[in-house]
């Protein structure tokens, strides 16, 4: 089962998240749009348009790059200095985004018939450790040939619980049910939630990964934030026993759909294959 779901009546204010839309469209403004402009999706996709090398005057398609400009915002990076306010309203958003993550966790903790806590509990791995929070700024400006590049390619989250605040106005988030490719359609201050692949290995896949990809536009300028859950780099990763019906965690008892791992060891698999098959991701991942 893929969980990917708009929650409302999050209990964020609509203040907050009204001042969220404002900050990050007036970073994008002030200090991204420009140097956009001089990027290589740019330039990638205006050398294809102007040689046009595919057969019968149409364009071959870029396969390996997206029309997305996005930037990472930790506690420990540096973070954008326009508008004045960005620092401060997403301080705060993302302290509220924190805590509804863990929220969501408890939900699956009991959904999943797990002590409250299990899921935070394997993500912080030693008893002084802590999971990573991180929130992806992402804006999408108007392309003028959608159907020659991707917004963003088609992959599974690497981690654990994403919150996506996205765009009301512009859309083009999809999400792969049933082999389709379904719209996700924006809905005013709603968060859209789903989990990676480290749910998936937790749940013994009760809980899968979704794919979901962003179709490029040619209208509007569509404003993406999406906060990771995601372990710590040292958090040993791996079925919870309770799911595996009292057998023990062996391979050859077949039980365990998937490895034991260092969450640090997935990523490296990971940034190398995001945009292909998962399945191969896990086998990588045991051998290591």
């Amino acid at each position: 089962m893929c969980f990917f779901l708009q929650l409302i009546n999050h209990g964020i204010p609509v203040e907050l998240l009204e001042q969220v839309k404002n900050v990050c469209s007036e970073c994008f403004k002030l200090e991204r749009e420009e140097g956009f402009k001089d990027s290589d999706p740019v330039h990638l996709l205006n050398e294809l348009v102007d040689h046009d090398h595919g057969p019968k005057g149409k364009s071959q398609h870029l396969d390996n790059v997206d029309w997305e400009d996005v930037f990472v915002l930790q506690d420990d990076n540096k973070w954008p200095s326009q508008p004045p306010e960005f620092k401060e309203t997403m301080k705060e958003y993302r302290a509220e985004l924190k805590k509804l993550a863990e929220k969501v966790m408890e939900v699956m903790d009991e959904n999943l018939d797990l002590e409250k806590g299990y899921i935070k509990k394997a993500f912080c791995g030693s008893e002084d450790g802590q999971p990573f929070f991180g929130t992806k700024v992402s804006h999408y400006p108007p392309c003028p040939r959608p159907d020659l590049i991707h917004g963003l390619r088609a992959h599974t989250d690497a981690g654990g619980v994403i919150l996506l605040f996205q765009d009301d106005q512009v859309g083009g988030l999809q999400v792969l049910k049933d082999g389709q490719w379904v719209d996700v359609q924006p809905l005013a201050n709603a968060i859209v939630i789903n989990t990676g692949d480290q749910i998936e290995v937790l749940s013994n896949g009760l809980y899968e990964s979704a794919w979901h990809r962003v179709l490029a536009t040619r209208n509007g300028n569509r404003r993406s934030i999406a906060s990771f859950y995601n372990p710590s780099l040292s958090a040993t990763i791996a079925p919870a026993k309770k799911l595996l019906k009292g057998q023990t965690m062996k391979e050859e008892d077949g039980a365990a759909g998937y490895p034991e791992f260092m969450f640090g060891d997935y990523m490296t698999v990971y940034t190398k294959q995001k945009f292909l098959p998962k399945e191969p991701r896990f086998q990588a991942v045991r051998a290591m």
